[in-house]
């Protein structure tokens, strides 16, 4: 990661991590009590860690390889974990501070814990969890274009990951580590679209 995007690329990977563990411990006891389903492993398998960081660390090799195209892939980094950033704050403490569940098709009441339910609680908590990486990306100057770019695609990732997961994985069509690496692959695509056709 550091080869690719810097200090500032393992800033935001240990801000992910970090943030990821806090959020996973939070109310561990009531979050197990009341989710509703088989509960993911919490335990962090090389698959996993892949899922959620494999796009990321291929936009850092890319930067690493490609310096004329540095400022791109970076881009395309921040957004990958802002977007995983994104997911793992909404599930684990939509879990807690969520009011209202539904099925984020359907817009139907389904139990909190479902693959594909979302509440708007842990909905803006992402929104967080993606603005956080994207002000860790723009630091220390301003950019905020790019941090616009960064919060969006990380918002529109983690929306991803809860459709995937109600279309495919609540059939058992495909798995929790490809839900997470779909989700942060569309937000590197996203951002890679806005920068294309947004001026930064």
């Amino acid at each position: 990661m550091y080869v690719g995007a810097g200090w500032k690329g393992v800033w935001m990977l240990g801000a992910f991590f970090a943030l990821g563990v806090m959020a996973t411990a939070w109310k561990k006891e009531q979050k197990q009590a009341n989710a509703a389903g088989e509960a993911h492993s919490q335990q962090r398998s090389a698959a996993q860690v892949f899922a959620n960081g494999g796009v990321a660390a291929i936009a850092a090799i890319l930067a690493y390889l490609l310096p004329a195209q540095a400022g791109l892939f970076r881009l395309l980094l921040a957004a990958a974990l802002a977007s995983a950033m994104a997911d793992t704050l909404s599930s684990e403490l939509g879990m807690v501070y969520g009011k209202r569940f539904f099925n984020i098709l359907s817009g139907k009441p389904e139990a909190k814990g479902l693959d594909g339910v979302i509440s708007i609680e842990g909905t803006l908590i992402g929104v967080a969890g993606a603005l956080i990486a994207g002000v860790i990306h723009i630091l220390p100057g301003w950019n905020g274009t790019e941090l616009l770019i960064v919060t969006v695609s990380g918002i529109i990732g983690n929306l991803a990951d809860s459709l995937a997961g109600a279309l495919w994985e609540r059939k058992q069509l495909i798995g929790n580590n490809t839900v997470n690496f779909l989700n942060t692959l569309v937000a590197a695509a996203i951002a890679w679209g806005l920068y294309v056709v947004v001026p930064v």
